[in-house]
């Protein structure tokens, strides 16, 4: 039986603040297999970084995941202890923030921050995580990793601490790697060379991949599979030629016409109208309606995740093909 390495059924994270509640994950389902990238897609606050935070236990009150299950190899992960995460957290999942200093520590050096992420979880000589540890930043394209290893980060540019912390995240060659948005301070040389190895390695050793972005253009080259988020709520999912080539959703075809290489030269972008509704203050129904130009009365009504073929789903009243 092929188990996905990563299972979300119906997660739910909310935010329990003074004026309400924020619902910024609401009815989440994906599922991510060994060797596969998968691609979470979305405007800011869509809630792809926080389902990112949610499959990794990293949320904090007044959050916290209110429904839904993360199964991760068959084992439900909600509601674990703080010790099942220390064994997971590094070792067999791990996470690329956007920002590196969120992994990196400014007062270690660099080789010591390495050597550590390698014998909390494995039973190896100093000399062998060194070892480890320059491998990985050789990996990930850093010129003179033994000079680089005795740094500290703030001796790095922004781009080469990224490059530092997707190092750390594959030293252990995790199962999962949640990757949020990690090359965006990065030149497009290296960022090409950062995806291509983050290919490799999910190709080589079977690691599953969760690329969240906003960046269409690199979940192209990138993912097998594709999911839309708008407004805590996958409304696309499928393959990605699929998505990208025949969108069903009038939110996937409009962040698919704003992106300047799809339009005709002398044309002006065909952004969507209108702006995100607050999280907090989401109007009933479609989330997208007032935006929708396809919108019409049973949109009040909240559409369900509909079957469109083989392995592609929409969460649409009207979607684009079945008009």
């Amino acid at each position: 039986m092929n188990v996905p390495t990563l299972a979300v059924e119906g997660l739910r994270t909310h935010f329990f603040a003074r004026h309400g509640v924020l619902k910024a994950v609401d009815d989440v389902s994906f599922e991510v297999h060994a060797g596969q990238v998968l691609g979470l897609v979305g405007e800011s606050g869509s809630g792809k970084s926080i389902t990112g935070f949610s499959v990794m236990g990293l949320i904090d009150p007044p959050g916290r995941i209110t429904g839904g299950r993360i199964c991760f190899k068959g084992q439900d992960l909600v509601g674990a202890t703080e010790a099942q995460w220390r064994q997971l957290r590094g070792n067999r999942i791990a996470m690329v923030f956007q920002d590196p200093m969120m992994t990196l520590n400014p007062v270690l050096r660099i080789d010591t921050q390495m050597i550590e992420a390698v014998r909390a979880h494995a039973n190896v000589s100093h000399a062998t995580a060194r070892d480890r540890a320059r491998e990985a930043l050789v990996q990930v394209g850093i010129p003179s990793p033994d000079e680089r290893l005795a740094a500290y980060p703030h001796q790095f540019s922004g781009g080469m601490r990224q490059r530092v912390a997707i190092a750390i995240a594959i030293l252990n060659k995790p199962d999962l790697i949640i990757a949020d948005e990690p090359t965006t301070a990065l030149d497009v040389t290296i960022q090409g060379q950062i995806l291509f190895e983050m290919q490799k390695l999910c190709r080589q050793t079977g690691t599953a991949l969760i690329w969240i972005t906003h960046d269409l253009s690199i979940i192209a080259g990138l993912a097998d599979a594709i999911c839309v988020m708008y407004a805590g709520r996958i409304v696309e999912q499928g393959a990605t030629d699929a998505v990208l080539d025949a969108p069903l959703h009038p939110y996937t075809q409009g962040l698919l016409g704003s992106v300047p290489s799809a339009n005709r030269r002398g044309e002006p972008l065909r952004q969507i109208r209108g702006m995100t509704p607050a999280p907090i203050k989401l109007p009933p129904g479609c989330a997208f309606r007032e935006r929708c130009d396809y919108a019409s009365e049973q949109c009040v009504a909240r559409p369900a995740m509909t079957s469109f073929g083989p392995a592609r789903s929409v969460r649409c009243h009207h979607p684009i093909g079945a008009q």
